[in-house]
């Protein structure tokens, strides 16, 4: 702006505006207008590929208010980064108007989230005089689909999968009026002119619109399974309250115990099965509307075998007009519906109709369709609260792809992700744009979603990475996917450590700048180790561009590999001998192994057997979750990922004080103590409850432990926890409290999972360290 002159009373000045963020889909050009209108300013404002581009005149103070209004009265969707304006000549505007987009081939800017149906849209929706009266598809500028629909930049409709639906005389109005909230709001459509739903069963249509929500109701009344067509998917949904129907789910889609997601119509609702706090209530009613993770009600009706071992449910209000209509209460219809996704187990949820009739016929004994097509699948979000706060175990539906922030620059890097919980991670200059998530990369189908997924984010983003970072696990898909890539196209590849790449993910997320340092607690499942075995204990002195393994878990033998994961009692079994307790009948572990896995397991574990070479060594607390848990008699087997120690967390006894002390001598970690006095209890007949709560204490106390003598040696006062060990949340409030009592700075997750969802930013970050300092493979 102009300075330095006097300026008559009528003397305008123009300004020329950039604002990049997430910008567009947002309500972001009708706001600007309205804004320039109120401020009496003439000029113009446009969407392009790189953000929005404003041009105003008008008088300085009027000007200097529309800045700053700019920033402090945006729309609650947009996301503001940075607002650049400079002065230029005024243009003789006559008034103020919005321009069409302006493409650039170049250019990029981030892409909002899908967006739950706002309250006007659900007034509407419940409004017999409105022309959108129980449309399911009703939406506007502040909600609806965004990311699961989007073709390309700039956000315009003929960019959508909307594109082959031509807008109504009616909605055509909205959609060119700057007054109206659904100015253009890509999505916008009405009965008319916009998409519609159907119900069928066995491949044939037989009920439309309005009596295909009624007989789907019926349906789900009466018991049966009925896959529903989502916003990034589709859902397997019944009866939550009917055992039996819940039990069907389960046969049908091949899920045994893992729990299933509730679906209930209103907080009130959710209120009578949850005990719930104000973060709890936050997170459900936030725009995301993400499932959220709370305790259960020793009352709830909702049927046992949805969460069987658990003390939580997974629940989630509506967040599109057709779920609304769908669960809206009505006496002898069910109050909770279970809403899990449209898939066979690890494969990826069904998105398009065709594939939805082929692969869940076997699940479903009814289709709710409908032909807005799903461009992008995107799996419901899931949360928590802790410590009054979100912390995220799967970032997905809301929140990708909204970027995360790198403290600093750097060049375009792709970050293959992990093999389990896969997200991928691009990055330009300082957005890391982390996936949606992906799932397990364990068969072709999840495989060809990733691809596609990397693909489609290079496209929207217009980013080619200049280098790719992957797990240094030689058989994870993503690795051999980056190690391909890279061949093909000349690129640099970096391997990154798992837990190396966890902390990293925690730092960047928090803004930690290059050269900073912490000690990561990196605890999890499984992670290759740079020696060889398979890490996941571990207590790190790591910046972005490498790490010090400072302490370790004792590694201890996984007798069968890969099937001591599915069996705790084989790394029960490893534990007890590591500790020196014998294999006693009364130990549960030693009784589920039978005369034949004792005697298998015992050849594995003889250093004298050829066999016991080839047993992989860990040091993973995840695994001695297991162990413990088979130990306390929780369970033998698991047929989900970390099942044992997810019930042994909850059994937890809050109220109990005491505590199995860790031994920490050298760099290694040793549980057997804690170990031999858990078994020493189990014999006593102390119950699990209690077990639990000692071991968890202990394993707390001994990890503050730890951090206390990696900052004796290295001043460094910062803890990161990272790792899927810390989605036990019973952990996280034994541990956290105490480092800050103990004068640490703890860094927890809340923009990225603690689990291996998060990998792939920790990726990123380490190769632009490294890239900055010249290293790579």
């Amino acid at each position: 702006m102009k300075t330095g002159r006097t300026r008559a009373p009528t003397e305008q000045e123009g300004l020329r505006i950039h604002v990049t963020g997430v910008v567009q889909g947002v309500g972001f050009r009708p706001f600007v207008y309205s804004l320039a209108q109120r401020l009496a300013l003439t000029g113009w404002v446009r969407n392009t590929a790189g953000g929005v581009e404003i041009e105003a005149d008008g008088q300085p103070p009027a000007l200097q208010a529309f800045v700053e209004g700019l920033r402090r009265e945006a729309p609650p969707l947009a996301r503001i980064d940075k607002i650049d304006v400079e002065s230029r000549a005024t243009d003789g505007f006559e008034a103020f108007s919005i321009l069409a987009s302006q493409p650039d081939p170049k250019a990029f800017q981030p892409i909002a989230p899908d967006v739950g149906i706002c309250n006007d849209c659900l007034r509407e929706l419940r409004d017999p005089s409105d022309r959108r009266y129980r449309y399911p598809f009703i939406n506007c500028t502040n909600c609806g689909p965004r990311f699961t629909i989007i073709l390309g930049i700039p956000y315009d409709r003929p960019n959508t999968t909307m594109r082959h639906f031509d807008l109504c005389p009616e909605c055509d109005a909205e959609y060119a009026d700057p007054a109206d909230r659904r100015f253009h709001a890509q999505p916008v459509a009405c009965p008319t002119c916009g998409p519609h739903v159907w119900l069928e069963a066995q491949g044939a249509p037989s009920f439309e619109g309005e009596a295909a929500l009624q007989a789907a109701r019926r349906l789900l009344a009466e018991g049966k399974i009925l896959a529903v067509k989502g916003l990034g998917g589709f859902h397997l949904a019944v009866d939550a309250l009917d055992p039996r129907a819940v039990e069907r789910l389960r046969q049908r889609k091949l899920r045994v115990d893992k729990a299933f997601a509730v679906m209930l119509p209103d907080l009130e609702a959710i209120e009578r099965h949850c005990l719930l706090g104000e973060a709890e209530r936050a997170l459900l009613c936030g725009w995301e509307r993400p499932i959220v993770i709370c305790r259960r009600r020793p009352d709830s009706t909702i049927a046992a075998s949805l969460a069987p071992g658990q003390a939580t449910l997974g629940v989630m209000l509506p967040y599109t007009p057709l779920h609304h209509l769908l669960i809206e209460p009505a006496s002898g219809f069910p109050e909770a519906l279970v809403m899990t996704s449209g898939n066979l187990s690890e494969e990826p949820i069904a998105t398009d109709n065709d594939q939805a009739r082929q692969t869940l016929a076997p699940l479903a004994d009814a289709f709710l369709m409908h032909d807005r097509p799903i461009h992008v699948r995107c799996d419901d979000s899931v949360l928590r609260s802790f410590d009054g706060q979100v912390y995220p175990l799967r970032r997905s539906r809301g929140f990708a792809p909204y970027p995360i922030q790198l403290p600093w620059e750097a060049p375009s890097i792709l970050g293959a992700g992990p093999e389990l919980k896969n997200t991928f991670c691009l990055n330009r200059k300082s957005y890391a744009f982390l996936s949606h998530h992906i799932g397990d990369l364990e068969n072709y189908e999840t495989l060809e979603s990733y691809r596609d997924g990397i693909a489609h984010l290079e496209r929207l983003f217009r980013v080619k990475p200049q280098a790719i970072a992957y797990d240094l696990h030689p058989d994870y898909l993503a690795t051999r996917y980056a190690h391909e890539r890279a061949e093909s196209e000349g690129l640099p590849l970096i391997g990154v450590q798992h837990h190396h790449a966890h902390i990293a993910a925690g730092m960047a997320e928090h803004g930690l700048p290059i050269g900073a340092q912490v000690i990561g607690v990196a605890l999890d499942g499984t992670g290759f180790g740079e020696d060889g075995t398979i890490w996941g204990g571990e207590v790190l002195l790591a910046g972005y561009a490498g790490y010090e393994r400072l302490f370790h878990l004792r590694p201890v033998p996984m007798p069968g590999s890969e099937a001591a994961v599915r069996q705790p009692w084989r790394m029960a079994l490893s534990w007890l001998q590591a500790a020196g307790i014998p294999w006693d009948r009364d130990l549960p572990s030693v009784e589920a192994a039978g005369e034949q896995g004792l005697a298998a397991v015992r050849t594995m574990l003889d250093p004298q057997s050829p066999l016991a070479a080839m047993q992989p060594r860990t040091s993973s607390m995840g695994r001695l979750f297991d162990a413990a848990a088979a130990l306390a008699g929780i369970r033998q087997q698991v047929n989900y990922e970390a099942q044992a120690a997810i019930e042994f967390e909850a059994v937890l006894d809050p109220a109990e004080p005491g505590y199995y002390s860790l031994q920490v001598s050298g760099s290694l970690i040793d549980p057997a103590p804690a170990l031999q006095r858990l078994v020493a209890d189990r014999r006593a007949g102390v119950p699990a409850s209690i077990v639990s709560a000692r071991f968890h204490r202990g394993v707390a106390l001994g990890m503050v432990e730890v951090c206390e003598r990696a900052r004796s040696a290295t001043a460094v006062a910062t803890v990161v926890l990272s790792g899927g060990v810390w989605q036990n949340v019973a952990l996280l409030e034994l541990t956290v409290p105490a480092l800050r009592a103990r004068g640490f700075s703890v860094l927890v997750h809340r923009k990225v999972p603690a689990n291996d969802g998060g990998v792939s930013l920790g990726q990123v970050a380490v190769a632009a360290a490294r890239l900055s300092q010249g290293g790579r493979d």
